[in-house]
């Protein structure tokens, strides 16, 4: 008879668990911890071209921050681990979008400032992979030029949290009006010339053919990539830090910054208006939508903000004579329900960025870029493939 009854059963009378089983729980639960972990507190992103060159080089590998502007709920939120969204090796999709939850973000820690790096989701909608190349390479098209695709392309259609990634430098923040002129960038009528951070294309004359090339090499220039033009002249990327030791070589004739001429244009700029001939070096200038903004709609604010109106926040646009309709109500202006921004590159010749496709809604951004923790130079020697100096440096 048992005088214990009233006692539970002991742990050892439980059945144990399998060795594969304990690996199993193990396992499902390292992946669930580090999704929580990569979805609402820290991601690692790698750096794929030189368009934040100087700051961010090829091969850069950074911690980006999802808590200091509130992490972003998934929009998406059935998808493979890990996965941004195509499937390593198969190249399926690696995400159902049979359910889609609304933008939502929780609390962060800071607003986004003026000068911050900044993760973000491709805003120009869908890309468009070619074929007979690589699945990294893609051809951007605006939504509305779909019907001017041919044969030869594959539309894909994503979720704005599954579209590219991308990373560059918020030079306007909400409300903030932007201009450019010869190369300079303006905010709020204050002129922010480019840091030592960030390169320009500059001529470089030289008083003589007979020149050391390593002296370049050793003030930072990237001798292979500069351009002659003639004898004794060449075009070269800089940052301004590298561009006041240049001048102090007794062989430099002049240095001027390379930039076009207000007068050209260069037609795919945004916001693809034909009565705005801006180009890369002169624009503007352009008010950046913030929340509540009240904007007057007319033949010349319509270009700026017709595909924030319409494809950002989900509103039906549309013209019908000299009246706009939106959501088929007569509409002389528009109230904004999110806020924007304006991204470029530090390397500003060599970067696709705000010029080219408009603002980037705040629902499109991931987080703030805080640290490189791994950089990786794959044209450098095996024994000088870690670039040990920008190990745990930080992204100014």
């Amino acid at each position: 008879m048992n005088w214990k009854f009233w006692r539970k059963k002991s742990n050892v009378d439980k059945k144990k668990k399998t060795k594969t089983r304990e690996w199993l729980d193990a396992i499902i639960f390292a992946v669930i911890a580090a999704t929580i972990i990569r979805v609402f507190f820290i991601e690692a992103y790698t750096i794929p071209s030189g368009s934040m060159e100087k700051s961010l080089l090829i091969g850069d590998f950074l911690f980006v921050s999802k808590v200091n502007y509130g992490a972003r709920v998934p929009i998406t939120p059935v998808a493979f681990p890990f996965a941004h969204h195509t499937m390593p090796v198969i190249g399926t999709k690696a995400y159902w979008d049979g359910i889609q939850w609304k933008y939502r973000r929780l609390p962060g820690l800071s607003e986004i400032k003026r000068n911050d790096v900044i993760v973000f989701n491709l805003p120009v909608g869908d890309t468009v992979a070619l074929e007979n190349q690589e699945p990294s390479y893609y051809n951007l098209v605006r939504q509305s030029d779909w019907k001017t695709v041919n044969s030869q392309y594959t539309i894909t259609s994503r979720p704005v949290d599954k579209r590219e990634n991308l990373i560059k430098r918020c030079i306007g923040i909400s409300g903030d009006i932007v201009s450019m002129k010869d190369g300079i960038v303006s905010v709020n009528g204050k002129a922010e010339p480019l840091k030592n951070t960030g390169q320009m294309p500059y001529k470089i004359q030289l008083k003589t053919t007979d020149v050391n090339f390593d002296v370049f090499a050793e003030i930072g220039f990237t001798v292979s990539e500069m351009q002659q033009i003639n004898a004794d002249t060449y075009i070269a990327n800089a940052s301004p830090e590298m561009i006041e030791k240049l001048k102090k070589l007794d062989f430099v004739k002049s240095v001027a910054l390379e930039v076009k001429p207000e007068t050209a244009n260069d037609g795919d700029l945004f916001p693809l208006d034909p009565n705005r001939k801006w180009n890369v070096d002169n624009f503007g200038p352009i008010k950046i939508p913030a929340r509540g903004w009240t904007v007057q709609l007319d033949s010349n604010t319509i270009p700026l903000y017709y595909r924030a109106i319409r494809t950002y926040e989900g509103n039906k646009v549309e013209q019908k004579g000299n009246t706009w309709y939106i959501n088929d109500k007569p509409a002389t202006s528009y109230t904004f329900k999110m806020n924007y921004y304006w991204m470029m590159g530090d390397n500003r010749h060599n970067s696709a960025d705000s010029r080219y496709w408009g603002f980037v809604p705040e629902d499109h951004i991931v987080g703030k870029a805080l640290f490189i923790w791994m950089s990786w130079d794959s044209t450098a020697s095996f024994f000088h493939k870690i670039r040990w100096g920008r190990l745990l440096s930080g992204i100014n």
